[in-house]
């Protein structure tokens, strides 16, 4: 029902310290390589590089995913839509010909190939639900498809009879009918029970798995019957020879519990998995409050969630982070440690979010023109975040790989703002969310000796240590942690700067 398509991590074993070490030794446990390289450790982590063209996208496969070790970069959709320089025109589609604002067909294919050599799979987003909003009345895609508010969309072969009748907006959440037959915001909705648009649809994503993507992200499913998008993917799997399971399928189903139960996430999770926003809005709720607070505590986040190997999971995401619902770069430290703890925490496949700042919600990427996105640009005076360079996330993605599957362990907390957990043996972090500076002294099951603090330098000129006694004592700034894991030690760590040039500038202060 979906594809996780990880690679093993390796194992790490803890080794205890000899008679006759001092308590600053550190020994290398047995199975981390001598010279750490972070993509050995790839899982499951995702980044989201949201509206960067192909070519941006393949350049940082190459020069920053794969040798971070992450396992998948999730790109805009890749159809031709409506012009225009809105981020939101990229979701309005003309046809399914790859010419879209951030590329060429043959650009995306190449970027699916670079990507795959550097070992980062292409998660694809697919707008299945709906075509072009009434309100663009007629005109040429970014490919120069023509199109109409009429169902006409001859490069697609759809006219009216492949849309539903209902011609006005969805109103009632509480009514299945009018949420999955009826307009979102005026898009032309797809009648995704007839058998001509299955088969297009399906034609679709078989296309894209030919050209090697390793997924996809589902927009706007709730909109969709459970058994319209289980019957599309059936038919997928015919196309391609391949086992549903074989098709990861990642579906944005927006649960809201004052809805319609037939659209509820857990509807829908025999096709794939559902993005879990009430994990990212409870992020916010933790990280704008308090981590342990009364009877609530982060430690107990996933309560009443879906599944973990169900879910799929973020801190923001372009809508939310437009809509106030989640935490963004905005955010600030708060924010970066809500990352660092989805990366840290055994729950799901996080997904790391790229974007770019914005005044106006409508704003597109920075430079975009009706038809294209410029190159995408790191560091000082540039609008683009790109979150995954920053210090503490590439640090938090190795984490994250080296602890694997290792179980939670060795939780501590204050009862409000500073929280400490482990992974095993693997791997431990302290994350202080206060206004002040906490010292701690925490418990851990890790092997004694000196280690690298990923989230705060990137050369290894932080650092903490854990006692003989398996202790972390430190002094944890306001707003900032410490993270530790076993590959990642004075003598196996070889990082190039303390700091990444693309950290913002409110990061370490």
């Amino acid at each position: 029902m979906k594809q996780r398509i990880r690679t093993i991590v390796v194992a790490v074993l803890c080794i205890a310290v000899s008679a006759g070490l001092t308590v600053a030794t550190f020994r290398t446990p047995t199975g981390v390589p001598a010279d750490f390289n972070p993509a050995s450790y790839r899982s499951d982590v995702i980044v989201t590089m949201f509206q960067a063209n192909w070519k941006s996208v393949a350049k940082e496969c190459t020069d920053t995913l794969g040798p971070e070790g992450v396992a998948y970069v999730q790109v805009s959709p890749p159809q031709e839509s409506i012009k225009g320089t809105q981020w939101w025109t990229s979701y309005q589609p003309v046809s399914y010909n790859l010419n879209s604002k951030e590329g060429t067909e043959q650009e995306f294919k190449s970027m699916v190939a670079t990507c795959k050599a550097a070992g980062v799979g292409v998660i694809a987003d697919a707008v299945i639900n709906h075509t072009t909003g009434v309100d663009q009345g007629s005109g040429t895609g970014t490919g120069g498809s023509s199109f109409d508010a009429k169902g006409d969309f001859p490069a697609i072969g759809y006219t009216a009879k492949d849309f539903h009748t209902c011609d006005t907006d969805v109103i009632n959440y509480t009514d299945q009918e009018n949420v999955q037959d009826c307009r979102v915001s005026g898009l032309q909705d797809l009648d995704t029970s007839s058998a001509h648009v299955r088969d297009t649809l399906a034609s679709y994503f078989a296309k894209l798995l030919k050209y090697g993507v390793a997924g996809f992200r589902v927009d706007a499913v709730k909109h969709i019957s459970n058994t319209d998008v289980l019957a599309i993917k059936k038919l997928v799997a015919q196309k391609t020879g391949r086992s549903l399971s074989d098709i990861w399928w990642m579906q944005e189903v927006i649960g809201n519990v004052s809805e319609a139960a037939a659209i509820q996430p857990k509807n829908y999770t025999r096709s794939g998995q559902v993005s879990e926003f009430q994990y990212a809005y409870q992020l916010k709720t933790f990280f704008s409050n308090s981590l342990v607070g009364g009877t609530k505590s982060i430690k107990d986040i996933t309560s009443n969630l879906v599944p973990s190997d169900d879910a799929a999971i973020f801190v923001t995401n372009w809508d939310t982070e437009r809509n106030g619902m989640t935490l963004t770069y905005r955010d600030e430290n708060s924010y970066l440690l809500a990352n660092a703890f989805m990366l840290a925490y055994p729950y799901s496949t996080p997904n790391i979010f790229s974007g770019y700042e914005y005044e106006k919600s409508d704003d597109g990427a920075p430079g975009a023109t009706k038809t294209s996105v410029p190159d995408t640009t790191c560091g000082t005076g540039s609008d683009w975040t790109c979150t995954q360079r920053w210090t503490a996330i590439r640090g938090m993605i190795g984490w994250h790989n080296v602890a694997g599957s290792a179980r939670m362990t060795d939780w501590h907390d204050d009862g409000d703002n500073v929280i400490g957990f482990g992974r095993g043996n693997r791997a431990y972090i302290v994350i202080n969310n206060g206004e002040n500076d906490a010292t701690v002294s925490y418990s851990t099951s890790m092997p004694a000796g000196d280690y690298c603090n990923v989230y705060v330098s990137g050369d290894c000129s932080s650092k903490a240590h854990i006692g003989i006694d398996g202790k972390l004592n430190a002094t944890v700034p306001a707003g900032s942690a410490v993270a530790i894991h076993v590959a990642a030690t004075p003598s196996t760590w070889h990082g190039t700067a303390a700091r990444d040039a693309s950290d913002p500038d409110w990061y370490g202060n």
